[in-house]
């Protein structure tokens, strides 16, 4: 299976654990940082495997895939935080939105990765539709109505920081990883980088109120049994699953590229969000020209970068 192929897969899981954790954080852990926390934590599952296919690389590769790592738990903090304070549909997708741009900025600096003339339009054509999801109009929007259901009260300011901060640590996390598998193995190279974001969310501890606000939420004093415990552990399995894919593909293939991909996460849920509004009226769309010429322009452009990416794979 190519990297194209796996890249696509790991988006359309992604999709899933995005919304998933939306309602999370508003409803289950309500904190930035035990999320994080939480997240990065339960990745070290993966050292299970470390008696067969972990490896020493030398003391320099085992440093890069530590701080390399330690680059997703800060992405990983901002997108939750905002995440938490503001709308979701619009804050994934601008994250999604930048993510690609600084990328290819980042790639071409420190990888010195090129492209031909026709990647190079399909990574413009992916991102313009990402934005253009973007900016939809959110009252209506199919996704934001189940989102408003999970939190119904007003949404805060929107955090255009925080997003722009996560995008940017995805993307230098994304660029630090080709690095990374450049120098190892895939499943040892990914279980450093495991590490090192363990060990950064480990220094969360450090700090006297983020160690009470962190134990008071994994350790509550009135324990209740919450059924959403095990909606959590389930989308932290499926988000372990999408992000191995997605570093897989980034092991196989061009990392811009890549990271460029993720728009058809967002035409995928523009495509979904029409089909489940057929048989569930309370989230049915509220039909405009406006969003239907938007959508429909986005798509188109997904689908053509998605054309010009894969050609001559």
């Amino acid at each position: 299976m190519s990297w194209f192929s796996i890249a696509i897969i790991s988006y359309f899981l992604m999709a899933v654990v995005n919304l998933t954790d939306k309602f999370l954080i508003d409803n289950v852990v309500k904190s930035s940082k035990t999320y994080t926390f939480l997240v990065c934590t339960l990745s070290l599952f993966i050292f299970l495997a470390a008696p067969w296919f972990l490896e020493f690389p030398g003391w320099r590769e085992v440093l890069l895939a530590v701080l390399s790592g330690s680059l997703f738990t800060a992405a990983t903090f901002f997108m939750y935080e905002a995440l938490r304070r503001s709308a979701a549909s619009q804050t994934i997708i601008i994250i999604g939105g930048l993510v690609p741009v600084f990328t290819v900025l980042l790639s071409f600096a420190f990888l010195r990765e090129y492209f031909f003339t026709h990647q190079i339009g399909g990574l413009i054509l992916l991102i313009s539709g990402t934005f253009l999801i973007a900016f939809l109009p959110t009252v209506t929007s199919f996704w934001e109505k189940i989102w408003h259901n999970f939190h119904p009260d007003k949404y805060k300011r929107r955090s255009w920081r925080l997003a722009v901060l996560a995008g940017f640590f995805y993307a230098a996390f994304f660029v630090a990883t080709k690095e990374v598998y450049l120098q190892q193995s895939f499943i040892s190279g990914f279980m450093w980088l495991r590490l090192g974001a363990f060990l950064a969310a480990a220094l969360l501890l450090l700090e006297p109120n983020s160690r009470r606000e962190i134990i008071q939420q994994i350790f509550p004093k009135k324990k209740n049994k919450n059924k959403n415990n095990f909606l959590f552990l389930a989308n932290q399995g499926l988000g372990a699953l999408s992000s191995i894919l997605q570093n897989y593909a980034i092991f196989l293939g061009p990392v811009a590229m890549v990271a460029a991909l993720q728009g058809t996460q967002y035409g995928a849920l523009i495509v979904l969000s029409f089909l489940l509004g057929l048989f569930i009226k309370q989230y049915k769309e509220k039909f405009t020209w406006r969003i239907f010429w938007q959508k429909l322009i986005a798509l188109l452009l997904i689908i053509g970068g998605l054309y010009l990416t894969a050609f001559q794979i």
